[in-house]
């Protein structure tokens, strides 16, 4: 076997003192700056799903406003709902949509739709479930209730009841009241519309259009949800959802407060004297 010349080893030794002083001086790696806004739209996509999904959990609306700030600066809410529609119409799970509009809806509003989660009751019940397989769990109950008969028992030695930490005790969580008011209801009969047209406007206090809003719309056989800011080229707070003639319907927003109910489509009569069913226009505002 033919050793290979010096001078081809003085070569490859010179190429690679070259390409090392190539690298680490004439042209050395630079630490480039960038943010989380600079990421392509699909994979943005996928973080408003895992913070949405995070938010549904915790019911952390600030730390969810924050991450969403670095993705999408200002525009969080146009972002959100724009993912919840586009899911939508690629047929993805309805709860992911969900949660996108939930979020885009609570950014709006600056205030948590969502109860925070109740901590604490997995470690009563397993330190009082010797002594109260009797009892049910209830807001009202006290301690003493809880623990059944006075004891020491799970209590480290040294330590008096007195100076014992108090027991964690499960706080209900109140009912919100609604937070959209019907402020007006109006028929609607005009030709140049599908028939049956539900057209739903929810406003905020100072009368802007709110997106990311769900809409519950039930009957006596089944019930169905839509969203606000769907169709921005109408407005923000719009959303529509066809009626069935003679079906009578109940709607809900945000899935807390009374439904408005006896929704149905109206019967007009157009100048030949051919009856066709009308529409429904409702303005929803927050109090």
């Amino acid at each position: 076997m033919k050793r290979l010349p010096w001078q081809w080893g003085l070569a490859l030794l010179t190429g690679i003192c070259l390409g090392l002083a190539y690298a680490w001086v004439v042209a050395p790696m630079r630490d480039a700056k960038t943010s989380p806004s600079s990421l392509r739209s699909d994979f943005k996509d996928e973080f408003h799903s895992a913070i949405a999904s995070a938010y549904a959990a915790t019911g952390d609306l600030e730390r969810a406003r924050a991450r969403m700030a670095l993705l999408e600066g200002s525009n969080a809410v146009q972002a959100l709902t724009a993912h919840a529609q586009r899911s939508l119409a690629a047929g993805e799970p309805f709860g992911r949509a969900q949660q996108l509009a939930q979020l885009a809806s609570d950014l709006q509003a600056g205030v948590s739709s969502i109860p925070p989660p109740t901590r604490g009751i997995q470690q009563i019940n397993t330190l009082t479930s010797a002594a109260t397989r009797s009892i049910e769990l209830d807001s009202t109950l006290t301690a003493e209730a809880l623990i059944g008969t006075p004891t020491n028992a799970g209590i480290p030695s040294g330590t008096s009841p007195a100076t014992q930490p108090p027991l964690v005790t499960r706080t209900p969580i109140p009912s919100p009241s609604s937070p959209f008011q019907l402020v007006d209801r109006q028929e609607s009969c005009d030709p140049a519309l599908p028939d049956g047209l539900l057209q739903v406007t929810i406003l905020d206090r100072e009368g802007r259009p709110l997106a990311g809003i769900e809409i519950t719309i039930t009957w006596s056989q089944g019930e169905e949800r839509f969203f606000t800011g769907l169709q921005p080229e109408i407005s923000d707070g719009y959303a529509d959802y066809l009626m069935q003639a003679g079906t009578s319907y109940s709607v809900r927003v945000a899935r807390v407060g009374a439904p408005v109910s006896g929704l149905s489509a109206p019967s007009c009569d157009d100048s030949g004297a051919t009856t066709y069913s009308g529409g429904l226009q409702l303005t929803f505002r927050e109090p």
